[in-house]
């Protein structure tokens, strides 16, 4: 009965969870722009303390790894690698794009022969994605993809697509085939349990060390609006 602690910080969302087993047993959210640094470490104290658990004696920390945003896959990244390095306990990435499946299968039975093609927003038209079965197995490689009408379309021949994730909306009024599906699922924390508790069972941990987000993209500063900086 593994006790492990998720961080979700990929995106807009700040997202934290505990489970015990296969359950969750406390979890919260805020789907507020850029308040990660704000909320993160509160809301771990928070979901520890409706969870009746001690921090020392959680069995690892599971992250939503990317890939999305730099600042929020960063400060996510810093938290969980600061508690397992203190800790002593293993970290456990979890792809984002598989977390965004992962919330879409577990609220609904999965069409037939579906495929599911998770967006996270990157710029205009532009999502990281790639396609996944309907156990939440990838099956193309992740792509920063600009989309246009033509987007997907010898798969829509032949498949449906359940497009989902905060880079969906954007990409709905563009994509017209009959076969496409669009679903709306939040990306929280508890999306994380399923591929988690695989991963722990299997002892695939990450490198505490040396582990980084999947940011995909090489972060761009930019240039200050401030005469002289």
């Amino acid at each position: 009965m593994p006790q492990l602690l998720y961080i979700e910080s990929a995106t807009e969302v700040c997202s934290v969870a505990l489970s015990k087993g296969n359950d969750i047993v406390a979890s919260i959210c805020l789907e507020k722009g850029n308040s990660h640094t704000e909320h993160l470490f509160p809301f771990i104290e928070q979901v520890l303390a409706k969870s009746q658990c001690n921090i020392s004696e959680i069995d690892g920390v599971v992250l939503s790894m990317g890939p999305g945003s730099y600042t929020g896959l960063r400060i996510g990244a810093s938290a969980a690698k600061g508690i397992c390095y203190a800790l002593n306990i293993p970290l456990i990435g979890i792809s984002t794009l598989q977390s965004v499946v992962f919330g879409v299968l577990n609220q609904q039975k999965p069409e037939q022969n579906a495929l599911y093609c998770p967006m996270i927003d990157a710029r205009r038209m532009e999502v990281f994605t790639a396609l996944f079965n309907d156990t939440g197995e990838r099956i193309t490689e992740v792509e920063n993809k600009i989309i246009d009408e033509n987007s997907f379309s010898h798969e829509l021949e032949n498949r449906i697509i359940c497009f989902c994730g905060n880079g969906m909306a954007k990409c709905k009024p563009v994509i017209k085939h009959p076969n496409a599906r669009f679903i709306d699922t939040p990306l929280y924390a508890d999306n994380m349990l399923r591929p988690a508790l695989e991963k722990f069972n299997n002892k695939e941990f990450e490198d505490v060390a040396y582990f980084e987000p999947f940011y995909f993209k090489e972060y761009v500063a930019k240039k200050s609006g401030i005469k002289g900086l």
